[in-house]
């Protein structure tokens, strides 16, 4: 029969370093339209309200900008998320800025809070800074952080005020408990843009990060394979897709942060399809399509649309 993919929109901003990608589910929609698609009218949706006239107001939290209407946004994603699982469905998330799966993957814990989770983290970026560590301040630039609880004080750059520090712990706590899973558990496949605190907490914790060389090397096949036995430990696995983590030059720059040398289409979808067709997968999202920034119209919505269609086929024979 299948599983039942339910869509969930978040159109939420407040984390990215570039505006635009509050856009991206709907251009994804609107791929769809343009093909002469109903795939958005016959599936279950659930739209998550964005607090992005936040940024049209001045942020006072330097190193985790917005991050006072993140905490709401976050709210409403972990409720939702696991609402969804916990009546049987398969939330398939479209969202706007990165910092949305911290909060997916706490919706998955709620739901299901005494299973091992693994996470499949497909992205060209680590997105492992804490609000001690960041460059940026951006929060896109965090979800990991979140979900795994590193402050990494070891390589702390930035002095929290009390109000951040409290904003930060309660991220960490939103699911009910810190961390959701273990850096043992996480695989990386495509990244390869990273600083050095990072780094630091890659080589610390053993962090697995399949390098675009090592798919082209070893084939997509066996990449599922070798992921699979790696979270063999694991009960249940999510999937995190980064539209960034594809090639920009194959694709388009339709993206916040796009980085050369990544993923082709055609390895980005044979990796989707297939780990969507492990019994242990509960939950993909889709993540960072920008077409304020699209150098080729809407082109990025096409592929993630295309992308999405072939996941949900894929569940559908599940």
């Amino acid at each position: 029969m299948g599983q039942k993919t339910h869509l969930i929109l978040n159109s939420s901003e407040l984390g990215a370093g570039t505006r635009g990608a509050s856009l991206g589910p709907v251009a994804i929609q609107v791929a769809a339209r343009e093909l002469g698609s109903d795939f958005f009218g016959h599936k279950k949706i659930t739209r998550i309200i964005d607090r992005n006239h936040l940024l049209d107001q001045p942020t006072t939290f330097p190193f985790s900008k917005r991050i006072d209407g993140i905490v709401d946004v976050a709210t409403d994603i972990v409720e939702q998320v696991s609402k969804v699982i916990e009546s049987k469905e398969f939330p398939l998330v479209l969202a706007a800025d990165h910092s949305s799966a911290a909060f997916t993957i706490g919706g998955i814990k709620k739901a299901h809070p005494n299973k091992k989770l693994g996470v499949i983290w497909i992205d060209a970026h680590g997105d492992l800074h804490s609000p001690y560590t960041t460059p940026s301040g951006n929060i896109h630039g965090m979800p990991l952080a979140i979900a795994l609880g590193l402050d990494n004080l070891e390589m702390k750059r930035n002095e929290l005020d009390e109000k951040s520090y409290s904003y930060w712990e309660n991220l960490k706590q939103l699911a009910g408990a810190s961390p959701l899973f273990q850096p043992e558990s996480l695989v990386f496949i495509g990244v390869r843009d990273t600083e050095k605190e990072e780094e630091y907490l890659m080589d610390k914790h053993g962090i697995r990060n399949v390098k675009v060389e090592e798919v082209r090397q070893k084939g997509v096949d066996q990449i599922v394979v070798e992921t699979a036995a790696y979270l063999s430990a694991c009960d249940i696995i999510y999937v995190s897709f980064d539209v960034d983590s594809m090639d920009p030059d194959l694709t388009s720059y339709g993206t916040g942060t796009p980085v050369k040398n990544g993923l082709t289409i055609e390895e980005a979808r044979s990796l989707l399809v297939q780990f969507t067709q492990d019994t242990k997968i509960v939950c993909l999202e889709v993540v960072e399509v920008n077409p304020c920034l699209d150098n080729k119209k809407n082109k990025m919505a096409e592929i993630a649309f295309d992308l999405i269609q072939s996941v949900a086929d894929s569940l559908s024979k599940k």
